[in-house]
């Protein structure tokens, strides 16, 4: 199934959970409004709140409260975003301006705020502590990540388990929360909701992984954001941590200082490095990894065209070229 097809399964779904999520960027602040439609309307592949809808199916969930969920987890998924883009000073998200470019740091932040609540009262809707404890220990799970990664910022000592720390924290949560939740709505078993846990949280690893090989080799129109910007912001992502592992000691040593001050004009020689060391076959492997450890976690769910769209996801997450 490829992702169009995905999407075409999910069509009607997601209509739903995109009629929510406008009826639900309202407010009598016009400023909110414009920057919540700017960076929400825009779009993207909607994946996160797309994987809750997929994974409730999958598990055999009738009702309609999965698609307040998937809103939910669109809006705290929106809000980290938005303030992404504060910290990193970034300027280009899914190949247009972005909200702190066009309207300041100050109001970005607000209106990031403003989606973090606006989920919390939809997770009240819910009327599901469990729910809300779990979204509760989400957002503060990527805030932990988000500081982790600051801590990280043109530090040339970041090693593997630091890097794969901070992605379980800032991407992978929010995916497995994204699916684990999908299940506990379907009142699937202990087992059945670790599982979909577990499918959640190694599709987000494998997921951003193969996102930070593309910030290297990726089509910059295609991924709708500027390459080397992790190298410009001082971030050690994979695939420069691994090239700094196995580089001779005077091109570690070089590898260190572009890092340290965040030297993007010196991308010629970071891709050198990373070509000598094979690091991006390295990264795909273990991308590869995570995604066949979310498609086996998947294995006691019954056949249905829902679990294959979750199955080739994990696949799309590691093939994709944006």
């Amino acid at each position: 199934m490829s992702i169009d097809s995905i999407q075409t399964l999910a069509r009607d779904e997601m209509a739903a959970v995109d009629t929510l999520i406008r009826a639900e960027l309202h407010s009598d602040v016009l400023l909110i409004k414009q920057i919540s439609e700017h960076i929400i309307v825009a779009g993207g592949k909607r994946l996160r709140p797309m994987l809750t809808v997929l994974a409730a199916r999958a598990a055999g969930y009738a009702g309609r409260d999965h698609t307040a969920l998937a809103a939910i987890i669109e809006f705290i998924h929106t809000a980290t975003l938005l303030h992404d883009d504060v910290v990193d000073e970034s300027d280009l998200r899914r190949g247009r301006k972005t909200a702190n470019a066009l309207w300041g740091n100050a109001p970005s932040v607000l209106v990031g705020d403003f989606l973090y609540s606006r989920a919390f009262q939809l997770m009240v809707g819910l009327d599901s502590m469990a729910i809300q404890k779990r979204l509760a220990d989400t957002t503060n799970r990527i805030a932990e990540g988000e500081v982790l990664q600051l801590l990280h910022v043109h530090n040339p000592d970041t090693d593997e388990a630091a890097y794969l720390n901070v992605i379980e924290r800032k991407t992978a949560e929010l995916f497995s929360a994204a699916t684990g939740l999908a299940a506990y709505l379907a009142d699937a078993d202990g087992p059945a909701c670790a599982a979909m846990d577990d499918y959640g949280l190694h599709l987000g690893m494998a997921f951003q992984i193969a996102d930070d090989v593309l910030d290297y080799v990726g089509d910059a129109e295609a991924l709708g954001k500027n390459l080397g910007d992790d190298l410009a912001e001082g971030k050690a992502t994979l695939p420069l941590i691994h090239a700094m592992g196995h580089a001779k000691d005077d091109v570690r040593e070089r590898l260190r200082l572009i890092i340290a001050t965040g030297d993007a004009a010196a991308m010629p020689e970071v891709l050198a490095a990373i070509a000598a060391a094979d690091s991006l076959r390295y990264c795909t492997e273990k991308a590869h990894f995570h995604a066949d450890a979310a498609k086996a976690a998947l294995g006691a769910l019954p056949e249905s065209a829902w679990k294959q769209a979750l199955l080739d996801l994990a696949d799309y997450s590691v093939a994709r070229n944006h």
